[in-house]
């Protein structure tokens, strides 16, 4: 009895310790796939993180870039009726002939005047610009490419400068040219050394402002960041 009890045991124990060891089997196996699945959920949502913060740079540097193009164009437009207004403005000064004085006069208070809204326009694009370029900023973890974005949003912040700037230049050459008189032979300024004085200064603060514009232009230019493109975050 005592060897049929002994071999019972062991046969009872030994179906325990099997039974013990599948169901530790099959507990390690379930923690094992729950930490797979619970690691492919972090990857997945790490992924979808990585998608939308590429999305969202593409679409905020698109959208930067060509508010920035709107103001280059629209800065363009107002250069050229300045240059040319600047050019009337100077002959009507030195012009003997009284009607033509008085021609010139006009064409620089005309161009003048279309200058204005094309620099007020580039103004405001170039504020928004840089608005959105420092938004781009947040969708980068890579200083290389947040650099070359803070380059962008000081470019623009200079261009909203520099359009200020001439917008009140014109102004002040359209109010110069009102008040242009012909007399004894050609055209003078009268009463007016408090508004040529703004003028001046003016123009003084845009070649200033233009140097900075420029180095940004220049270091933009010069910055090379191998495999640039509007995504920056690998997927």
């Amino acid at each position: 009895m005592v060897r049929v009890f002994d071999k019972n045991m062991f046969v009872m124990t030994f179906s325990v310790m099997i039974g013990f060891i599948i169901v530790t089997y099959f507990i390690a196996d379930i923690v094992h796939q729950s930490q797979i699945q619970a690691l492919n959920t972090e990857h997945k949502f790490e992924i979808e993180s990585i998608e939308e913060n590429n999305i969202n740079f593409t679409s905020s540097f698109l959208e930067s870039s060509v508010l920035l193009d709107s103001a280059r164009e629209e800065r363009a437009f107002g250069n050229y009726h300045f240059d040319i207004a600047h050019l009337f403005y100077t002959s009507a000064l030195s012009e003997r002939n009284e009607s033509l004085c008085n021609r010139y006069k006009e064409q620089c208070i005309s161009n003048s005047t279309k200058a204005m809204p094309n620099y007020l326009t580039s103004h405001y694009n170039f504020l928004e610009a840089s608005k959105f370029f420092e938004v781009t900023k947040e969708y980068t973890v890579y200083e290389n490419y947040i650099h070359l974005l803070t380059l962008y949003v000081n470019l623009t912040l200079s261009g909203a400068r520099l359009t200020f700037l001439r917008y009140n230049a014109s102004n002040y050459m359209k109010m110069l040219a009102e008040n242009i008189t012909y007399v004894n032979g050609s055209g003078i300024l009268e009463n007016v050394t408090e508004l040529l004085m703004l003028f001046n200064e003016t123009m003084v603060m845009y070649g200033a402002e233009m140097g900075s514009y420029e180095e940004y232009m220049e270091e933009i230019d010069e910055y090379d960041i191998k495999g640039f493109s509007t995504i920056r975050e690998p997927t």
